[in-house]
């Protein structure tokens, strides 16, 4: 049974049987033969947690306490709360902006030291000392990173990014947004990139500014929230969903230096409902991010933040690179599309696998999360420390302007094993930061820098690290892995083209990065200009963009994307944009014969019957009718009945009440908040015979489609007006015929479910009836 309502069974004649077609034609063949009900289940994995799912109300509760309350503003509170939309929108830019930068500083100085402290080992050939020191440091920081992610915020798992793409689209995800959470993701990500791991700190960035937002909108933690009487504004799921799509857009922001780019993820990637007023917002928040990290990096330019270097605020700059193409490039340039595009759904459907695999170790306990984190990092540890050995010392080009060889955090040309004068082509790759490696990769006017056997092994390293380290109990992004997959074979081509084009083997290895993200994420425009702002270099423009619609183009043809792939396998009810074709053969109508018949209350309701509907049922809205049941007058929230009781708003007869005695007893800032906790009320059997005036609380205006409606057009109103609940009413009315006839939920509509009370839909899904 469906937690938000459920739909009314008419005097359908479908009993499960086939029924004989004269004519013998499939395509007049009755398709609506119904096997079993329409159900779903509420539960899904938010992070590594198992969590009780509802939907979100991002429909406005026009009641007639909301109506007084929005006639009574005055022009002050409306100028009020435009002030403080766009206060939050600046908070929600500087918080995101200074914790990024955090933990960067953090992730420079630490992973930075724990390089030196190697760096010391391998200068006085004590190889194994400095396998131990870096296999330690890396084994401890994972530890604390996992630690903190198992034992106190399971939902800090992972980068967040679907979770919050479900909530935008309506999915309420507990506590994925609170100041534990965003704690721990802070921590974790500190120690898990610090510790070498194949990932990213961007994903968790994103999710970090998400917090930010919905804490500062709802006035801090649930257990110490503030009072301020401007804050009440925003107690609701609208304003939320708002201030959460600024703070998903300030984290890639932060993540990339790229405020356009953040704009466009939130609008491409993770938003489900957008407006112009939001655009201004968004962009306005990414730009006081960029005006944070650009303050702190002059700061850090002095000297005064330790070893904190260029890689600290990611930006891999080729603007000095001359970038010159002809027509015989478009080979190559295409052929990286398509490399991109296949390896991206191979990535995506590998990863699948994986993940499935990690669910079933995950679900032994807490342990075994632990132990699989830290087998991860050892077996990355030994590898980037190991794998360099096998290269071949190569002697530095005294052409070259940067310092060769190099014994420090960072550099291009990384002396390892190899005497003065040489340098050690996988050790520039491997033993550094992420960031400083896909910096090192993107270098250009080096076109002998890495081997063409280094590139190969580098390639295949991080192919296997990107699949067996995304999924452990740490919070990870997906941004950075893919990068640096797509950055080696790019530049593996570019080495093969070398003497047959005029491109730059780094940029090369930017359009591989590029294009395989494509492939795997299938994001174009946001992703463009993303790239755009990290390279510094508008001169890639054309080819940029050629390159993702190409990868994106091949991607689709195989699978969905990465985070579409995830919130399937996590079981969040997620509404796609486009309907199935098969959704246009079947009406709202019959869609509701598929359910229990619709609970109904009348305008003035028994307290015992309202009693009676909130015990049975675990629905969240309830029609409500007058007259003699023939009349629609609204909706009402199971929340504002548990309000009611608790209140013990009641009358001893059947009456209407007046205006003013329901704005004597509750506040339109009450309302907003959602109390559904029933178990705590107690009424007395006196009480039970009293009456309620559901009137007042009642959604006079909800949104209600006709039975003959096609399931596929009521989908797309649904998902584009933001609904949680969507009244069907007949297209004729008889006499003595209830005026509702179901309720559709976020459920009822999802395709799996459908097919499950409909499975003769199951043969057509490849859309032949249109």
């Amino acid at each position: 049974m469906d937690e938000d309502g459920n739909l009314q069974i008419s005097n359908s004649n479908y009993n499960g049987e086939e029924e004989a077609d004269p004519e013998n034609n499939t395509m007049n063949q009755p398709l609506l033969k119904r096997h079993r009900t329409l159900s779903s289940t509420p539960l899904a994995l938010v992070g590594t947690k198992v969590s009780h799912i509802e939907s979100l109300d991002y429909e406005i509760n026009e009641n007639d306490l909301f109506k007084h309350d929005w006639r009574s503003r005055s022009k002050a509170q409306v100028l009020q709360y435009i002030f403080a939309k766009w206060t939050l929108a600046f908070l929600v830019g500087l918080l995101t902006g200074l914790i990024a930068t955090l933990i960067n500083l953090a992730v420079e100085n630490i992973a930075g030291y724990k390089l030196l402290a190697v760096g010391h080992y391998i200068a006085q050939d004590r190889y194994v000392t400095g396998l131990l020191v870096f296999t330690g440091a890396n084994l401890g920081l994972t530890l604390v990173a996992t630690v903190l992610v198992v034992v106190f915020a399971p939902t800090a798992a992972g980068p967040g990014i679907p979770e919050i793409k479900a909530y935008l689209n309506g999915i309420d995800t507990p506590n994925m947004f609170g100041a534990t959470t965003m704690i721990v993701k802070i921590v974790g990500s500190i120690g898990a990139v610090a510790a070498g791991l194949d990932l990213g700190k961007e994903g968790p960035l994103v999710h970090i500014g998400s917090c930010i937002a919905s804490l500062l909108g709802q006035g801090g933690p649930d257990n110490h929230r503030i009072k301020w009487r401007w804050l009440r504004y925003f107690n609701n799921d609208r304003d939320r969903r708002d201030l959460i799509t600024c703070g998903s857009a300030s984290g890639v922001c932060a993540a990339f230096r790229s405020p356009v780019g953040g704009v466009l993820f939130a609008l491409e990637e993770v938003a489900t409902w957008w407006r112009s007023a939001l655009l201004w917002r968004t962009f306005f928040s990414t730009a006081v991010v960029v005006v944070v990290l650009r303050a702190f990096i002059e700061i850090c330019n002095s000297g005064k933040c330790g070893l904190f270097g260029k890689g600290g605020l990611i930006m891999f700059d080729v603007s000095h690179v001359e970038v010159r193409y002809h027509a015989v490039d478009i080979i190559p340039v295409t052929l990286i599309g398509v490399i991109g595009g296949i390896l991206g759904s191979l990535y995506n459907h590998l990863l699948h696998k994986v993940l499935r695999l990690y669910n079933l170790i995950n679900q032994k306990g807490k342990i075994h999360k632990v132990l699989l984190s830290l087998s991860v990092s050892l077996f990355t540890s030994l590898c980037l420390y190991g794998l360099p050995f096998l290269a071949e010392c190569k002697p530095c080009n005294p052409s070259i302007d940067e310092a060769c060889p190099t014994n420090g955090r960072s550099g291009n040309f990384k002396q390892f094993n190899c005497p003065n004068g040489y340098y050690n082509d996988l050790a520039t790759l491997f033993l550094t930061t992420n960031d400083d490696a896909v910096r090192n990769v993107f270098s250009s006017n080096t076109p002998n820098e890495f081997g063409m056997v280094s590139l190969w092994i580098y390639f295949g390293l991080y192919c296997i690290l990107g699949l067996i380290t995304f999924g452990i109990a740490t919070p990870s992004g997906l941004f950075l892995p893919i990068i640096l997959m797509g950055s080696a074979y790019g530049r593996m081509l570019g080495t093969v083209m070398g003497p047959y084009t005029k491109i730059d083997q780094g940029l090369y290895a930017v359009l591989g990065a590029a294009s395989l993200m494509a492939g795997s994420m299938r994001m174009t425009v946001s992703l463009c200009v993303i790239f755009l702002e990290l390279t510094n270099n508008l001169l890639l423009l054309p080819i940029t963009m050629f390159v993702l619609l190409i990868a994106k183009t091949v991607g689709d043809s195989f699978n969905l994307s990465i985070y579409e792939i995830i919130l399937h396998l996590k079981g969040l009810p997620f509404l796609e944009a486009n309907p199935e074709p098969w959704m246009r053969n079947l009406t709202v109508g019959e869609l509701g014969d598929a359910k229990p018949p619709v609970v109904t209350l009348r305008g003035v309701e028994k307290v015992a019957n309202i009693v009676d509907a909130l015990r049975n049922t675990t629905h969240n809205a309830f029609p409500v009718l007058d007259g003699d049941a023939t009349e629609l007058h609204g909706l009402i929230l199971r929340a504002h009945l548990v309000k009611v009781l608790k209140k013990r708003w009641f009358l001893d007869e059947k009456r209407r009440t007046e205006d003013w005695e329901v704005r004597e007893k509750f506040t339109p800032v009450e309302l907003a908040e959602r109390e559904d906790n029933f178990d705590d009320v107690a009424i007395t059997s006196s009480e039970m015979q009293m009456y309620v005036d559901l009137h007042p609380l009642t959604n006079t205006t909800p949104y209600t489609v006709v039975q003959s409606m096609s399931v596929a057009k009521a989908l797309v109103l649904f998902r584009s007006v933001g609904l949680r609940h969507l009244l069907i009413v007949p297209k004729i009315q008889a006499s003595g015929m209830s005026p509702v006839i179901g309720i559709l939920t976020r459920q009822d509509l999802r395709a799996y479910n459908i097919l499950q009370a409909f499975p003769h839909l199951d043969k057509h899904k490849s859309g032949k009836l249109r």
